[in-house]
């Protein structure tokens, strides 16, 4: 993944250095949105970027809520996909698209599999791994096409 990425680097380096650098903080903006964008969507379909789906969530022991209502389970993830915790910084020289705050503890327990309580002071357990940001290659494409559109232009 990360050969990809280098060779796409090297590739754009000596064109993105002819840039102003309030061009190349559009075009870093331009390409965050549209990776914010592409990953939410992902994870709204509860799949990792490979395309296998998230491991399912453990079933509750409790599954009765007030007065005898059955709890329905939530698709995971709905509160990261947020604009307000799911964000985008963008420079002349970088671009990054993230979590912040709490929900990046959060994120990062799922993304790589660790051990984290499931409510303050309760039972500790071993996450499953989810990875909620990654590199598609739909998303090398649209940095491809974002970059040559903005380029010829």
């Amino acid at each position: 993944m990360m050969s990809e990425l280098d060779a796409l680097e090297t590739w754009a380096a000596p064109l993105l250095a002819r840039l102003q650098p309030a061009q190349r903080t559009h075009l870093a903006r331009a390409i965050g949105t549209a990776l914010r964008r592409s990953q939410g969507q992902r994870i709204a379909r509860q799949r990792n970027p490979d395309g296998s789906p998230y491991a399912p969530r453990r079933t509750r022991a409790r599954v009765r809520d007030k007065a005898g209502r059955i709890r329905r389970a939530r698709a995971m993830f709905a509160g990261l996909r947020k604009a307000r915790h799911f964000i985008v910084r963008a420079g002349p020289d970088s671009v990054a698209v993230g979590f912040i705050g709490r929900t990046a503890r959060i994120a990062r327990v799922h993304q790589e599999g660790l051990v984290d309580a499931v409510a303050p002071g309760g039972p500790r357990v071993r996450y499953p791994r989810r990875v909620l940001l990654g590199f598609t290659d739909a998303d090398r494409d649209r940095i491809r096409h974002l970059l040559i559109e903005h380029l010829g232009a």
